[in-house]
């Protein structure tokens, strides 16, 4: 099930309130591009004082700047509250149509079913499932429009100064974007699926287990006289670590590579130095790219949970038509 078609079918369920995700989606990119302008407005404050030194007192407009800075800062989260706001809204009442759907339809199956599939695994799609696509719709979608919103914004800005300095800070972008493909890549779509089957397995027979506590109690066994219950939470365990283990490499490389952009600024700014001293422009250029850069791991990270968080729904989706 491709995404477009998730938030298609996802909306199905709205009614009216769909209005609200789309406004939402509007206001998250909004306020992403306000939360750049801040940056902007610190930058002319070091530019400002640096071009008045050793003379601060010319510097005039640094408190304009700082106001201006604080004022885009606020407005961006006021912005972004009301996005939330508008995103939640629909995405409780999205849920609940979900939930209102799925029981009407489980008091249509026959008895034999819901014994032979388990109410563990009955009870985990109509909650869990459910709760996936509302916390998907409140919180990673409006997420995902600021994410596609900022890198674009980010790469014109990173060009507007200095090419040089923004082209060097798109290469750990680029390495971080294979390391993360790498882990949060097509695979992980049938790594996904397999984890949420053995929850759906552990969860169906925590339940046999809890219905089975008083004669636990009364004849004094374990979990372990549970082989079924044990056996679905060793699976769980083994899948876990394996996984764990998997991604282990390629999300260091993603870290690492992320928060590593002052590093290539470093040696870029040697490089036109030429080891002598630092020219105005180029330390301006330097000292904006370093403030500016850190974005880039905010907006990574991002984009690496709005992957993982859409297979998360995809999945859900596909359980609950199933």
């Amino acid at each position: 099930m491709k995404k477009n078609s998730i938030l298609r079918e996802l909306m199905s369920y709205a009614g009216r309130y769909r209005y609200l995700t789309y406004l939402s989606l509007l206001l998250s990119a909004i306020s992403a591009i306000l939360a750049l302008f801040p940056f902007v407005f610190l930058f002319r404050i070091i530019q400002e004082v640096i071009a008045a030194a050793p003379n601060y007192a010319q510097a005039t407009h640094i408190v304009r700047n700082g106001w201006m800075a604080a004022g885009f800062a606020v407005l961006s989260i006021v912005i972004y509250v009301c996005a939330l706001m508008s995103s939640h809204l629909s995405a409780f009442r999205i849920a609940g149509n979900i939930r209102k759907a799925l029981m009407a339809h489980i008091a249509e199956l026959p008895l034999g079913f819901i014994g032979e599939t388990g109410s563990g695994k009955i009870r985990r799609i109509v909650s869990d499932s459910s709760a996936a696509t509302e916390t998907y719709l409140a919180h990673q979608l409006p997420d995902v429009s600021a994410a596609i919103t900022t890198p674009v914004c980010m790469i014109i800005m990173l060009f507007l100064f200095d090419w040089r300095f923004g082209l060097v800070s798109l290469l750990p972008v680029i390495l971080g974007f294979a390391a993360m493909f790498k882990m949060a890549g097509p695979s992980m779509a049938e790594d996904m699926k397999l984890y949420q089957n053995a929850l759906a397995d552990m969860n169906n027979e925590a339940v046999e287990y809890v219905r089975g506590v008083p004669v636990v109690k009364t004849f004094g066994q374990t979990v372990h006289s549970f082989k079924r219950f044990k056996g679905t939470i060793d699976s769980y365990y083994d899948f876990v670590m394996s996984y764990c283990k998997k991604c282990r490499p390629s999300m260091l490389s993603y870290t690492v590579l992320v928060n590593s952009a002052f590093a290539f600024l470093i040696v870029l700014a040697l490089a036109l130095t030429g080891g002598g001293p630092v020219a105005q422009p180029v330390l301006l250029n330097f000292i904006f790219y370093v403030i500016f850069t850190p974005l880039i791991a905010t907006a990574m990270t991002k984009v690496m949970f709005m992957s993982e968080n859409g297979m998360i729904v995809a999945d859900a989706m596909s359980r609950i038509h199933s």
